[in-house]
């Protein structure tokens, strides 16, 4: 997860637990990790787990905020330049391509949270954003009002959305063992998809 580095003893204890719990939570899911195997792995008594976690959901929540690619994709996106809405798609797909790349621990994660928590966490933390979404894709169709259909600012980014993780989840559910045709130049063929449609123009 993070380095230790020289951070402080206590916040090297906190991240030794999350380690510990982010490798026993992927491998095991959530209800089939114990507090005590968190403290096992980590190296501590139970009680010292308890002493930076109030309990075993709240380890769950700190691992799954500390993995999720939204806080290193917004405010990459945020300093991102041109307004260019085919630039800005295809930014888009990269920055948060990319911060996945870096968390393959997330989809087992993002399953754990959808399955045993019925979403509760995942939709608090995209609650949390929400507005620098908005403003973000605001900023975007002020400078392209006359390219955009007028769509409403949260159907954009909802469409978006949509559209980046139907690739994402093929990509790692399907493309590993698909022939080559259903990889090739995907990336390029869904952009153009939520750009302009599976129609020929008249």
């Amino acid at each position: 997860m993070t380095s230790q580095g020289d951070l402080p003893r206590g916040e090297r204890t906190r991240q030794r637990i999350l380690n510990a719990a982010q490798d026993l939570f992927t491998r095991q899911g959530y209800h089939g990790t114990s507090m005590r195997q968190i403290a096992n792995k980590a190296g501590l008594a139970v009680a010292g787990v308890y002493n930076h976690f109030a309990s075993k959901e709240e380890v769950f929540v700190a691992v799954f905020h500390a993995n999720h690619p939204i806080h290193e994709f917004i405010p990459a996106l945020e300093k991102f330049n041109s307004e260019d809405v085919e630039a800005f798609i295809a930014e888009a797909v990269e920055l948060m391509t990319g911060a996945l790349e870096k968390r393959p621990q997330f989809l087992n994660l993002l399953f754990i949270e959808v399955v045993e928590f019925s979403n509760v966490h995942v939709g608090d933390i995209f609650m949390d954003v929400y507005p620098t979404i908005i403003a973000v894709v605001q900023r975007v169709q002020a400078k392209n009002r006359d390219r955009l259909k007028p769509y409403p600012l949260p159907i954009l980014a909802r469409m978006f959305m949509a559209v980046f993780f139907s690739y994402y989840l093929s990509e790692v559910l399907f493309a590993p063992k698909a022939p080559p045709d259903f990889k090739q130049n995907a990336k390029h063929y869904f952009l153009d998809v939520f750009l302009r449609g599976i129609l020929q123009q008249p």
